[in-house]
């Protein structure tokens, strides 16, 4: 069983904006792989097939940013789904936009998804995509920044970054992470 979960905050004025690229991995897997995003439950919305004989669920936490380890813990629990199991796929400013790192443990880093998931998941030590957005330029504030919207420069390489996020999720269906981490870091 495999739960692949996509960061981000509901509601029509936050999509496509750098907080809200893990949702759009999670709605690129989800047009590949023929899965309709259609259970509400575990505060968010979530999807599941069946991949090779594993159970594979997609889920976009509704709780905000700042709350997504309640939705992501509370699937965990219902389907008894091990930490090595799970797959978070979040924005990140240390990287380069569209520049995608893979790690198997680590800190919240200061991303406050990250922060709420650790916490109710009670452990540092799971999967994760961390997708580069680039830090904020002219003293714009970090939260201004994240809710905003990619530049026309960024957003080829953040298409290429969606997809390549998705390849990787794709492959770890059918792989061990450590392997899909060799192929894309």
């Amino acid at each position: 069983m495999k739960l692949i979960v996509g960061l981000g905050n509901p509601g029509k004025q936050y999509e496509h904006t750098r907080h809200n690229i893990g949702f759009e991995v999670i709605d690129a897997l989800a047009e590949r792989l023929n899965i309709a995003l259609d259970q509400a439950k575990f505060k968010g919305v979530y999807g599941k097939t069946i991949i090779d004989g594993e159970k594979v669920f997609l889920l976009k936490p509704l709780t905000y940013m700042n709350l997504s380890g309640e939705s992501i813990s509370a699937m965990m629990d219902y389907f008894e789904i091990d930490t090595e199991d799970l797959l978070v796929i979040y924005d990140d400013m240390d990287l380069p936009a569209g520049k995608i790192r893979l790690r198997q443990k680590g800190s919240a880093g200061g991303h406050n998804g990250i922060k709420s998931t650790i916490a109710h998941v009670g452990t540092q030590e799971f999967n994760r995509i961390r997708v580069g957005i680039n830090r904020p330029s002219n003293g714009m504030s970090i939260t201004d920044y994240v809710l905003g919207r990619f530049s026309k420069e960024e957003q080829d390489l953040i298409k290429g970054a969606v997809q390549q996020s998705a390849d990787a999720c794709e492959e770890w269906i059918k792989k061990p992470f450590l392997q899909v981490m060799n192929t894309y870091n």
